[in-house]
């Protein structure tokens, strides 16, 4: 019973580590976040973009949703621009498990390989300060996309949230950071 529970724990971990978000950013250190107050979209980018419109409206409205929450404003004359980029690839995973009473291979016991195939993206905002056109903060999701236009919104605004969870970099969680390196 204790080996059946475990194995359930298991395949529950590994379906749900396909629906998590794993997010990175990156950012210019040199440069000061807090005069950054209005943003537009950087369209000509947001065009280039290989998605559906429709996809492409969904990123551009959770990501309006979130900087409004943050504080920002859209503006005809930005302090900063937001593009923002794709990618997909077919993922595989393939879980092996087996039950049974005792030791080794018997005719109680019994497993199997379960194989799960998955579109995963990348979704990449790029933060570009306006007056000298330079990439100064970059942050990336990738995870588990869905075909289901019903979950659509929830899975692209996960995305946008967790991503948009990271800037504007915290000066003082960097400066802790660098300052444990020698």
């Amino acid at each position: 019973m204790k080996t059946i529970f475990l194995g359930l724990l298991f395949a529950a971990f590994a379906l749900s580590s396909c629906n998590s978000v794993r997010v990175y950013s990156d950012y210019d250190k040199k440069v000061s976040f807090a005069p950054y107050k209005t943003y537009a979209f950087f369209k000509s980018g947001i065009d280039k973009a290989e998605i559906s419109d429709l996809d492409k409206r969904r990123i551009l409205r959770s990501i309006e949703q979130h900087m409004t929450t943050k504080g920002y404003t859209l503006s005809e004359k930005p302090d900063f621009l937001i593009n923002f980029f794709t990618k997909e690839r077919q993922q595989t995973s393939v879980s092996q498990f087996g039950y049974g009473w005792g030791w080794g291979w018997s005719p109680w016991m019994w497993g199997g390989t379960s194989v799960n195939s998955y579109p995963e993206g990348s979704l990449y905002i790029d933060i570009v300060d306006a007056k000298n056109n330079e990439l100064v903060w970059q942050g990336e999701g990738v995870g588990a996309l869905t075909r289901d236009s019903e979950r659509k919104d929830a899975v692209f605004d996960e995305f946008v949230s967790r991503i948009l969870s990271q800037f504007p970099p915290d000066a003082k969680k960097t400066e802790k950071a660098e300052s444990n390196y020698p």
